[in-house]
């Protein structure tokens, strides 16, 4: 297990590192001059000349790439001069906001899923199976930014019993207005909700025709026992790799859900970075993604194997 999660934590670190080359490479081939965005309109050409040489926007993007990570070794996630603060400022400042945002989503997710899920596989091919299964494809077919906007008309338009934007301020103050948390975590949470619980009635339905469910059903046990004890513990194994490769989905959701709801996190930020070409935040925040995403990923892989005796990671590829 030590030789895999050292092996694997090789593989995301290469991984992160084609992130951040394939993200830097893009951000400087987008439209705008960041120099222009910085100063202003009214930037003469030698004062944008003299701040692209001090900033190394002169030189060739390969040794520009190498600057950047020289820097981004060193713990320096570069400086936002539209801003003016340090980039890891602006993360540490908005980083809790979206913890708390894709981590409710995704424990609502999972509390909605399970339920959804034994439904359909103990009703399978009935009615409410095939019900619950349409429901599921609209949900997951839906952009999440249609899936906001209708619920912004419904229950803020319409019914008016929720408020149309996310709370604002730190995350004491996020916390302390849970009705405006309602609509963005839906709109997060329903996607999840739609491919967790058919990845989880596909696992359920798999386990209840093992061996094991029949012998345990012939020693007696009640139907109810049997699922709940054996094959529930089974199938949600699976689930757990669901949620880490599920994780880069979520985060981009995120994005459109904070931009939508003017929710105060890391996605709104890099809205806002998009628009004004401030490259620094945008590389910073593509960083951290890509640097949660292996991490959940490796995480887990890690717990499949604690909670599957039958999984060992002994030589690569296995």
């Amino acid at each position: 297990m030590v030789a895999y999660c050292i092996r694997r934590s090789g593989q995301g670190l290469v991984v992160v590192v084609l992130v951040s080359f394939l993200t830097f490479i893009e951000a400087h081939i987008m439209p705008g001059n960041p120099a222009r965005a910085i100063l202003g309109i009214h930037a003469s050409p030698a004062q944008l000349r003299a701040f692209e040489i001090e900033n190394g926007y002169n030189l060739p993007l390969p040794l520009q790439y190498l600057k950047y990570i020289d820097r981004l070794i060193h713990g320096n996630l570069g400086f936002s001069y539209q801003l003016n603060q340090s980039v890891a400022a602006l993360l540490a400042e908005r980083l809790p906001a979206t913890v708390i945002l894709v981590g409710l989503s995704t424990v609502v997710a999972l509390l909605l899923c399970v339920p959804i899920a034994i439904t359909q596989a103990v009703r399978r091919n009935k009615p409410a199976d095939y019900a619950i299964t349409g429901a599921q494809y609209a949900l997951y077919s839906m952009p999440t930014f249609w899936l906001g906007l209708m619920m912004i008309m419904l229950f803020a338009e319409k019914l008016r019993i929720l408020p149309p934007t996310a709370p604002q301020g730190n995350v004491p103050q996020i916390l302390a207005h849970p009705l405006g948390l309602v609509l963005p975590v839906a709109t997060l949470a329903l996607g999840s909700v739609a491919a967790f619980s058919r990845y989880l009635r596909s696992s359920l339905l798999d386990n209840l025709a093992e061996d094991y469910v029949r012998t345990a059903r012939a020693k007696g046990g009640s139907r109810r026992v049997v699922l709940f004890r054996h094959v529930f513990r089974n199938a949600l194994a699976p689930i757990i790799t669901l949620v880490g490769l599920s994780l880069p989905g979520i985060l981009s959701g995120a994005l459109i859900t904070e931009a939508l709801f003017n929710y105060p996190g890391m996605g709104m930020l890099f809205w806002q970075s998009a628009l004004s070409s401030d490259y620094a935040v945008m590389l910073g925040i593509t960083i951290i993604v890509a640097i949660a995403t292996v991490a959940g990923s490796l995480l887990a892989d890690i717990l499949y194997a604690v909670m599957d005796p039958r999984v060992r990671y002994v030589r690569a590829g296995q």
